[in-house]
């Protein structure tokens, strides 16, 4: 998956080094110093699919100003970035409309599974936040979630499913591990057996239409 980005963030060598990463996997990216530049790039550019907004600028940016940013991003997925953020802040900014947080001590290869989970539509946030924010989230699979619990039932591999959903397979193991924690399972297999027993499976959005390749079509709601 690729896309538009904007990174707003003041400190340079972190926004270059980013910028360079996102290009090599074929990501537009746009830079900002400061909150007032964000704001104004977004209202004059409806384009852009994702908002890479770093807490501190240099300030720790409030929570009025995390939403003046959602809403200048219109359809546009904000992301907070930062190596510093407590829980309060992360779950009230995920109330005003934020995506999740990426610590900035996430390494460049798993941050491209985390950009394809954001685009498609889920959260994203570092596992000491999980409780928090599943009460925010409630326990319920999500349908892409969902859709990749019966992928595995059937058997597929994280590369199938990554295919099938047009997604990294890093990304899929996110869904996995959310799945898992969603579910209180062990493991994949857990899971699995979880998902029977409710009998959720029989309400997921995806319903499994195959070509004899064994792609899944119709993927519009997937991501």
């Amino acid at each position: 998956m690729s896309g538009k980005i904007l990174i707003v963030d003041d400190h340079l060598l972190v926004a270059e080094t980013l910028s360079a990463f996102l290009k090599s996997i074929n990501y537009k990216v746009v830079f900002a110093t400061n909150l007032f530049d964000a704001r104004s790039i977004l209202y004059k550019d409806g384009s852009f699919d994702i908002v890479l907004l770093d807490l501190r600028l240099p300030h720790f940016i409030t929570i009025k100003e995390i939403e003046s940013i959602v809403v200048a991003a219109k359809s546009a997925k904000v992301l907070l970035f930062s190596a510093h953020a407590d829980k309060q802040t992360f779950v009230r900014a995920i109330e005003v409309g934020a995506r999740g947080l990426v610590p900035k001590t996430l390494s460049l290869a798993s941050l491209q599974g985390v950009l394809d989970l954001v685009e498609g539509g889920q959260l994203f946030f570092p596992a000491e936040f999980a409780e928090r924010a599943l009460q925010k989230n409630d326990t319920i699979l999500s349908d892409v979630e969902l859709f990749v619990l019966r992928e595995i039932s059937f058997g597929l591999t994280n590369k199938q499913i990554a295919a099938d959903l047009n997604i990294s397979e890093s990304s899929v193991k996110m869904h996995m591990r959310m799945i898992c924690k969603k579910l209180g399972a062990k493991n994949r297999a857990h899971a699995v057996a979880l998902l029977k027993k409710s009998g959720e499976e029989r309400s997921s959005a995806f319903p499994r239409q195959t070509y004899s390749t064994g792609s899944v079509v119709d993927m519009t709601k997937a991501v």
